[in-house]
């Protein structure tokens, strides 16, 4: 039977609740009640062939209690007239809550929604768009307002998130809750006070204006006669960025491997540096004026992500060349090799020819399934060969 039950239309209330229509009835402009719901009954033919079946439906439904049940009398050749279940209505937000069982909820909600209306009236817009979320976070709301508060008296503060005082708030709990109060600060600041160009949690600090942990590049000196670091004893050196960007070593080559081991075994190589490469991050390094006056060459593991970094990398420096991710080396190493779980498939369009059709073999799989070979599975008399080839110009 498909007609609707009082259990149908609880669950369709239910669905109401968990989209977050209820709660938004507390901060919506307009109300969207007296609410119907769906209501379906028996045809006509019921009524003659199952007229004791609707008759207990009817009843069913009239028992119901906080939904007004709408009749529409209905006139039968067999039966007569029969006043049946038409239309059911929920005439108020509270009828719904009562049902449900939500009314502890819904004023924790506007509790909510009455402090923000006071303190941050700009932010209404987020909990109407976010209801249940912030149902979630009623314990830290007070703090999160308290945050964006704090921000709003503070134009460009420029200081890191652990100088900001703010009664009840710690550092940890900014940086626990940078996705939630990201969104409630980009409604709260002037355009002028978000920088668009940061996005994403990693740069949270720097997109409301407070300073930002310095970036930091490790890199080892290959050359002994490099001394242009004052009282450098070790060759392994790690600086912040902007002093990095302010280095300028002359006339250089640049390598960059991506595995540890191997940046700390780079042989000696005369006017050389081996930077210790950051995956996808090279934005650290990419306001360096100075590399683009070298010769830089980038090691990385033989797998479409390998390939997807090389290209990455070449959007900021289009003179990087590869080290040891050509098909020779891969097949010198079949004894090696792996397997990459999740390969990368796009266009790379900043690979040479040769480089492409090695990657285009790995994306489509044409050598094995999910084929890589990493850099320290390379072995280091064929590395130490092919530096002594670069370094003869061979």
């Amino acid at each position: 039977m498909s007609w609707t039950r009082p259990q149908d239309l609880k669950a369709q209330l239910l669905r109401l609740w968990e989209r977050g229509d209820l709660l938004r009835e507390a901060v919506a402009a307009t109300s969207g009640f007296p609410l119907r719901l769906k209501l379906k009954g028996p045809s006509p033919a019921d009524l003659t062939t199952r007229f004791d079946a609707v008759r207990a439906w009817a009843e069913e439904l009239g028992s119901v209690t906080h939904c007004r049940i709408e009749r529409l009398e209905r006139r039968h050749r067999v039966q007569g007239s029969q006043s049946l279940p038409d239309k059911a209505w929920l005439d108020t937000v509270e009828d719904a809550l009562l049902w449900l069982g939500k009314r502890r909820e819904w004023q924790r909600f506007s509790a909510l929604a009455a402090q923000t209306r006071k303190e941050l009236p700009c932010l209404l817009p987020w909990l109407e768009k976010r209801p249940l979320q912030a149902l979630e976070l009623a314990e830290d709301w007070p703090r999160l307002l308290a945050v964006v508060a704090w921000r709003l008296k503070h134009p460009s503060p420029g200081i890191y998130l652990r100088q900001v005082d703010i009664p009840g708030v710690h550092t940890k709990f900014i940086e626990s809750r940078r996705g939630v109060l990201a969104e409630l600060l980009d409604l709260a600041l002037p355009a002028e006070e978000i920088d668009a160009t940061k996005t994403g949690a990693g740069q949270f600090a720097g997109r409301y204006g407070f300073r930002d942990k310095p970036l930091r590049i490790r890199f080892r000196l290959l050359d002994p006669a490099l001394r242009q670091i004052a009282a450098l004893e070790q060759p392994d050196v790690t600086m912040d960025a902007a002093s990095f960007h302010r280095l300028d070593l002359g006339d250089i080559r640049v390598f960059i491997t991506e595995n540890s081991t191997n940046f700390l075994a780079f042989p000696a190589m005369r006017r050389s540096i081996v930077i210790f490469g950051g995956g996808y991050g090279w934005e650290a390094m990419a306001d360096s004026p100075w590399l683009s006056r070298c010769p830089i060459y980038y090691w990385g593991d033989i797998d479409t992500h390998g390939f997807a970094i090389l290209d990455t990398l070449r959007s900021h420096f289009p003179h990087v060349v590869s080290l040891l991710m050509d098909r020779a080396t891969l097949e010198a190493h079949r004894a090696f090799w792996g397997s990459e779980e999740k390969p990368e498939l796009a266009d790379l369009p900043r690979l040479t020819a040769e480089e492409g059709a090695v990657y285009d073999d790995l994306r489509d799989q044409r050598l094995r399934a999910g084929l890589r070979l990493e850099q320290e599975f390379i072995g280091y008399r064929w590395v130490l060969d092919h530096l002594e080839q670069l370094s003869s110009g061979t």
